[in-house]
C-alpha cells in the first residue's frame, strides 16, 4: 500500500513536496520523486514485501519507471514465468514483476495479476504513461488532462495543490443519492476517476488520452456452475483458501478484522490455517443493538487466535468526525467509516497488514435489502396508480417502517426504487433528485435472464463496493499506514459465485448459504444464530444527544446558505423531524454534516498544515 504520483507539469520543489506530504500517511516507510525531461514521478511507500532500500519507488526497469499502489498476490508465479523467459530480477518484490510482464506481454499483462493495485509506467522510449486500476476498484487513481498537461495522484488534494479546480455540482447531487462520488466523476470538474477494471495510455509527445475496459463482470464467466452443492462447497473451499493464503504473504506482521459475521470469520478461520500465531481486531460499541464484540470474542476463542477488542471510545470518536476530511478528501457519508478509521488506528500498533471480509455480502446474496426486494416484487405487478393509493395509506402511519414501505412501492418500477434507497428514499430536501439517480450501471438492474437479487448483486459489485466499502476501507486503513486486504474480492471468488446457482446462495430462506455452510465446518453455527447487524455508528441516538449542539451549530440557516442543492426550509425541518424523534433522519445529516465540513475547509483552506509540514520534513527525494 502507498500512494503514487505523477504529471507532466514541472512544479517547483516546494509544491511537489507538498503535493507528496499531503498524503504521506499513505507511505511514511520512503517518499522518493524521479525527475526526466518529460515527467516527474513521486511515491510515497509502505513497505509490505520485500523491505530493501532496492524496491524504494519510483522504481526503474531498463528503460521504463513505475510508481504503484497495491499488492500483486500471484506476483511470484509470475516471475517464474518471467524468468523461464530469461527476464532478470534483482529484488524480490512485485513492483519488478508489474514491469518485467509489461516488457513481456504489454497491455495484456493485466490479465496475469490478480490483486488491487494503482499503478503508472513511463516508457522513455515510446514516450507514453500505461495505467491501471484493479478490477474492483480497491485502489485509487485519479487524474487531470486538459490537454496540455496530464497530472496523476492516489488523491485528489494531491493534484488541487497549485491548481485552480472548480467544484463540480453534478458531483454533489449524486453524492445526495449515493452517499459517495461515483466513479468516474470526483468532486473536482477537472478531476477524474479511472474507472476500475480499466487501463490508459498517454502519449506525452501529443497529449492524447486512451481509456481501455480490459475486465468486465458482465463478460465473465461465460458458463453456469453445473455441479452438485457439495462439489460447488469443495471448489470454493479450495479458492478460498488460496485466496487467503496469498494474500498472507508479507515480510511484515499480519493480523485479520474480526467482527464476529460470517464473511471475517470465514476469512479467520481460513486464516489459522496457515499460521499458529494469529492477530484479530473487533471494535466495541457501547450503544445497545451495535455491539458484535462479544461474537467476535467467541470466535477468536474457538480458533484460538490472539484477540484485540478496541474500545469505540466516545471522544475519540468525535475527534475522527472533525478531522473527517484529512483523510477522505472528497464528501464522503458512510458512517462506517469512522469505526473503521478506529479500528485501523490500533491495528497498526500490533501490525501493517489487515485481512477483511469486504466483498461475501455482494459476492453471495447477503444484504437484507436482496431478501426484502424479493419479498415486494409482486407488488410491482400492480398498477402504479394501485400502489400510489397503497403507498399514500402507509404513508400515513406514525410507524417509521410502514412511511419507508409507502414511499417505496409508490415509485415507478424496482430500478429506480432500488436506487433510492442509497439516498434515503425521502429526499424531498434535495433541489435535483433526477440528476442524482443516474447511473451507467441501471442497465444490470434490468437483465431478464438473471433472478431480481442477482441483479442486485452485480449492481453494487459495480457501484456500491466500489465506490463505497473500497473507498471507505482504502481511506481508512491508509489514514493509519495499514494495509487491508480481502479475500472475497479474489476476482476468482466473484467469478465463481456469479457462476453458481441462485439457491446454493440463497435459498429463499439463508442467505450467503455456502459460505455458512464452508463457516460451521470451522466454528459452530450457534454462534451465528442472531439478526445480521451492519458495521454502523450510532449517530441516530448521537444526534440527538451528545452531538446535538454539534448538529445545530453546523446545519444552522446561516450554515446551510452554503451548501448547494438543497431545499433549506425542508432540510430544516428533516433536521427538526430528527431531533424531536419522529423520524429518523441520521443519515441525511450525516450527508450534510460531511459535505458542510468540506465546503468550509476548501473556502477556509483549512487542511492542517502541520499535518502537512511535518510529513514534508520526512521527505527524501531522489
Amino acid at each position: 500500500m502507498c500512494g503514487i504520483y505523477g504529471s507532466t507539469t514541472i512544479h517547483t520543489l516546494e509544491i511537489l513536496k507538498e503535493k507528496m506530504a499531503r498524503i504521506n500517511f499513505r507511505g511514511p516507510d520512503y517518499s522518493g520523486i524521479h525527475h526526466t525531461e518529460d515527467i516527474i514521478l513521486g511515491h510515497n511507500r509502505l513497505a509490505i514485501i520485500d523491505l530493501d532500500y532496492r524496491s524504494n519507488q519510483p522504481f526503474i526497469f531498463e528503460h521504463l519507471s513505475i510508481v504503484f499502489n497495491g499488492e500483486i498476490y500471484n506476483y511470484q508465479d509470475i516471475r517464474n514465468t518471467l524468468a523461464n523467459k530469461g527476464y532478470k530480477f534483482q529484488t524480490t518484490s512485485d513492483t519488478e514483476v508489474i514491469c518485467a510482464a509489461y516488457l513481456a506481454f504489454g497491455p495484456e499483462c493485466l490479465h496475469h495479476f490478480n490483486g488491487m493495485f494503482a499503478f503508472v509506467i513511463y516508457n522513455s522510449k515510446t514516450k507514453t504513461l500505461f495505467g491501471a486500476r484493479d478490477r474492483f476498484g480497491k485502489k485509487p487513481l485519479y487524474y487531470y488532462h486538459n490537454g496540455v498537461d496530464f497530472e496523476f495522484a492516489s488523491q485528489p488534494s494531491q493534484i488541487k495543490i497549485a491548481r485552480n479546480l472548480t467544484v463540480d455540482t453534478q458531483a454533489i447531487n449524486e453524492y445526495y443519492i449515493w452517499g459517495y462520488i461515483p466513479e468516474p466523476r470526483s468532486i473536482w470538474k477537472e478531476v477524474k476517476k479511472l474507472p476500475a477494471a480499466h487501463s490508459f495510455t498517454y502519449n506525452l509527445q501529443t497529449g492524447e488520452f486512451l481509456m481501455q475496459k480490459y475486465w468486465d463482470l458482465e463478460q465473465s464467466p461465460s458458463s453456469r456452475f453445473s455441479g452438485t452443492y457439495n462439489q460447488a462447497k469443495e471448489e470454493l473451499s479450495e479458492l478460498l483458501l488460496d485466496a487467503v493464503k496469498i494474500r498472507m504473504f508479507a515480510d511484515v506482521p499480519l493480523g485479520v478484522f474480526l467482527s464476529g459475521g460470517v464473511d471475517s470469520s470465514l476469512i479467520t478461520a481460513l486464516a489459522t490455517k496457515n499460521t499458529s500465531n494469529l492477530q484479530t481486531f473487533s471494535i466495541k460499541f457501547h450503544e445497545q443493538g451495535f455491539d458484535e464484540s462479544p461474537y467476535a470474542k467467541q470466535v477468536a476463542d474457538h480458533l484460538g487466535t490472539q484477540h484485540n477488542t478496541i474500545d469505540c471510545n466516545y471522544n475519540e470518536g468525535i475527534n475522527l468526525i472533525k478531522n473527517f476530511g484529512q483523510y477522505y478528501d472528497e464528501p464522503f457519508a458512510d458512517s462506517s467509516a469512522i469505526p473503521s478509521l478506529l479500528l485501523s488506528k490500533y491495528t497498526r500498533q500490533r501490525v501493517t497488514v489487515a485481512l477483511s471480509g469486504d466483498a461475501g455480502d455482494e459476492g453471495f446474496i447477503g444484504y437484507s435489502r436482496y431478501k426484502w426486494f424479493k419479498m415486494v416484487s409482486p407488488i410491482f405487478t400492480l398498477p402504479l396508480v394501485v400502489r400510489h393509493l397503497i403507498g399514500s395509506t402507509a404513508r400515513m402511519s406514525p410507524n417509521y417502517v410502514h412511511k419507508l414501505v409507502g414511499m417505496g412501492i409508490s415509485v415507478k418500477d424496482l430500478n429506480t426504487l432500488y436506487k433510492k434507497m442509497f439516498g434515503g428514499m425521502e429526499n424531498s430536501w434535495v433541489k435535483f433528485q433526477e440528476a442524482g439517480l443516474n447511473s451507467p450501471f441501471t442497465t444490470l438492474l434490468m437483465n431478464k435472464s438473471k433472478p431480481l437479487v442477482e441483479n442486485l448483486a452485480d449492481f453494487d459489485i459495480k457501484t456500491y463496493l466500489n465506490g463505497d466499502i473500497n473507498t471507505k476501507v482504502d481511506r481508512a486503513s491508509m489514514a493509519f499506514s495499514l494495509e487491508s486486504r480481502s479475500p472475497l474480492m479474489d476476482y476468482r471468488v466473484i467469478e465463481f459465485a456469479r457462476s453458481l446457482p441462485l439457491e446454493y446462495k440463497y435459498n429463499g430462506k439463508v442467505q450467503k448459504r455456502i459460505l455458512k455452510d464452508l463457516l460451521y465446518q470451522h466454528v459452530p453455527a450457534k454462534i451465528f444464530d442472531r439478526p445480521k447487524a451492519g458495521f454502523t455508528m450510532p449517530f441516530k441516538e448521537w444526534f440527538r444527544n451528545e452531538l446535538k449542539e454539534y448538529v445545530l451549530d453546523n446545519l444552522s440557516n446561516k450554515e446551510l446558505q452554503n451548501i448547494p442543492g438543497i431545499n433549506i426550509q425542508r432540510t430544516e425541518e428533516i433536521i427538526k423531524e430528527h431531533m424531536t424523534g419522529k423520524w429518523n433522519r441520521y443519515p441525511q445529516i450525516w450527508k450534510l454534516l460531511v459535505l458542510s465540513q468540506w465546503l468550509k475547509q476548501q473556502k477556509e483552506g483549512s487542511l492542517d498544515a502541520n499535518f502537512i509540514q511535518s510529513a514534508a520534513n520526512n521527505n527524501q527525494f531522489v
